[in-house]
């Protein structure tokens, strides 16, 4: 994912003059070659994360669209005060890119676990919320990050990641991704983040009856878009790999209650949440070792009953 991203991000920055890089020392071997071809618009603050958020926030003010870049945790949670205030109350174009999301890093211990980054940063105003699935939705959604103009979250996973999508993207904000069809189906599987290939993989193996969706913008989630898929839909479960609490899953049962509360939908669906349960999981291990610990997983009677 990370590579998707700045090879998309140098692209851009071919002919866009205003997009401007800065990183908290890291990223060697990764992102050299816009540093090398944009000098003048890359940064390297060092290990000083909350003052890169400041940078950043300067650099918007004087119109360039920044991007800063770090690992996990460290342009996230260290840096909540300072997103809030300089960048998100200021409504300015600043684009939080934090890679190894989950337990992208579980070896590092849960310090390096980012779990609770979705729920903090889309209560805040203006901040735009994005977890893609794959590289393809990581291209798509840093094309379509250069256009937008405002403060963004991109939370990707770290290297490697199983390319999903068979097709280049286009997204529109809050959309939901159809990724395996199922027609004789009422039963839908929304998944966030990069957990997206062990699901369409579990779903494809099981031979599951079971339509499968990527949900690439936790915030804004389209609101007519979410009406016609309960619609069609009443039966859903939702996987992240994020805390249960206030994650996708409490993003979408918001979207889903205001509908219903409102009269919008007559029907309100059985949804089932897979998320991290109220905990820290400190251990050290790979990811799909910690996601097991932390119950991330599928289980074919969801689907079947």
């Amino acid at each position: 994912m990370r590579t998707a991203f700045i090879k998309q991000l140098t692209e851009e920055a071919k002919t866009d003059g205003k997009i401007f890089l800065v990183v908290a020392d890291l990223g060697f071997s990764v992102i050299e070659e816009f540093a090398g071809l944009f000098p003048d618009r890359f940064l390297n603050v060092g290990i000083a994360e909350q003052n890169m958020i400041g940078v950043a926030a300067g650099l918007a003010k004087e119109g360039f669209n920044v991007y800063v870049y770090s690992i996990g945790n460290f342009p996230t949670l260290r840096c909540i005060e300072q997103i809030r205030y300089d960048v998100a109350y200021h409504n300015l174009s600043v684009k939080v890119v934090s890679v190894g999301a989950g337990y992208s890093y579980g070896s590092l211990g849960a310090s390096h676990h980012g779990t609770e980054d979705l729920g903090i940063l889309r209560t805040i105003p203006n901040m735009m919320v994005c977890s893609p699935g794959d590289p393809i939705e990581v291209k798509a959604l840093t094309i379509f990050s250069t256009n937008y103009d405002g403060p963004m979250y991109l939370r990707l996973g770290k290297a490697g990641e199983t390319v999903v999508h068979s097709n280049e993207l286009s997204l529109e904000a809050g959309c939901l991704l159809p990724v395996l069809a199922h027609e004789n189906s009422d039963k839908a599987l929304l998944v966030s983040g990069s957990i997206l290939s062990y699901a369409l993989e579990f779903v494809k193996q099981h031979d599951l009856p079971v339509n499968v969706f990527s949900v690439p913008f936790v915030k804004p989630l389209n609101r007519a878009c979410i009406k016609d898929f309960i619609t069609k839909f009443p039966d859903i479960t939702i996987l992240e790999e994020h805390q249960k609490s206030c994650g996708v899953s409490s993003a979408v049962i918001e979207v889903v209650n205001d509908l219903y509360a409102g009269d919008e939908v007559s029907i309100y669906p059985k949804i089932k949440r897979i998320a991290i349960n109220d905990c820290f999981y400190s251990v050290s291990g790979s990811q799909a070792y910690i996601r097991e610990r932390a119950g991330l997983v599928l289980d074919k009677d969801l689907f079947l009953k």
